[in-house]
C-alpha cells in the first residue's frame, strides 16, 4: 500500500514496476509532483503539493524564510519558491521543479524550533516556529526585503500574545541576533 505521495522507489518496494507506475499517471490514478515524486489522485486535496514534493525528494531539509513566514501567516506574500534549509556541511538538494531555494544553517544550531506542518491530512513537513522564522528573516533581511521582516516581525509581536518578545529574545539568544532583534521590537513596540 502506497502513501498519498510517494517517490519511484517507494513504489519498487511496494512492488510496483516503473511500468505499472507510467500506466497509473497516463490513466490519471496519480500525478507526478517533481521529479520521482507521485501523489495518488484520489488522495485528500491539499493546497501545499509544493511542500509535500520537496519534502519527499529532501526529507532531511526543513521549511524557512518566505516559506515558513507563510505558513505561519507572518506575511500575505505568496513564495515564488519554495524555501528550505539543510545543516551546513551537508548535501544541498537539487531540485528544479517546484522551484526551491535552499539555505545552509549552522548544524548546531539547525535543530532548534523546529515543529511539524501538516501540509495534507496525515502528512506532516518540518517547518520552523513562528518566532524562529521571524529570527531568521530578521538575519536574513538584507536578502529577503527589510521591508518583509520588519512586517513579520510586526505581525508576529500583534498576534503572539505576552510571551512572544520573550520567545523572540530566547531565540535570537541561542542564533546570536539579539543585536539584530532587540532594537527592531524597540522600534516596531514603540
Amino acid at each position: 500500500m502506497l502513501p498519498p505521495t510517494f517517490t519511484t522507489a517507494r513504489a519498487r518496494q511496494a512492488g510496483l514496476p516503473s511500468r505499472d507506475l507510467a500506466t497509473l499517471v497516463s490513466e490519471g490514478a496519480a500525478i507526478e509532483l517533481s521529479r520521482g515524486v507521485y501523489r495518488q489522485s484520489d488522495a485528500p486535496e491539499t493546497a501545499h503539493l509544493d511542500l509535500l514534493a520537496v519534502h519527499t525528494r529532501a526529507s532531511h531539509a526543513v521549511v524557512c524564510g518566505e516559506s515558513a513566514l507563510a505558513l505561519h501567516e507572518l506575511i500575505d506574500d505568496i513564495p515564488a519558491a519554495v524555501h528550505i534549509a539543510v545543516p551546513r556541511g551537508t548535501r544541498r538538494p537539487a531540485i528544479s521543479y517546484p522551484p526551491t531555494v535552499v539555505a545552509q544553517y549552522a548544524a548546531k544550531t539547525f535543530d532548534l524550533n523546529i515543529e511539524q506542518y501538516e501540509a495534507a491530512p496525515g502528512e506532516f513537513v518540518p517547518v520552523y516556529d513562528a518566532a524562529r522564522s521571524v529570527v531568521d528573516a530578521m538575519r536574513h533581511r538584507n536578502r529577503i526585503g527589510h521591508t518583509l521582516a520588519l512586517a513579520a516581525l510586526g505581525r508576529y509581536l500583534r498576534t503572539s500574545g505576552p510571551d512572544g518578545v520573550g520567545d523572540l529574545q530566547r531565540i535570537a539568544r541561542e542564533l546570536h541576533a539579539l543585536s539584530v532583534i532587540r532594537p527592531a521590537v524597540e522600534a516596531v513596540l514603540a
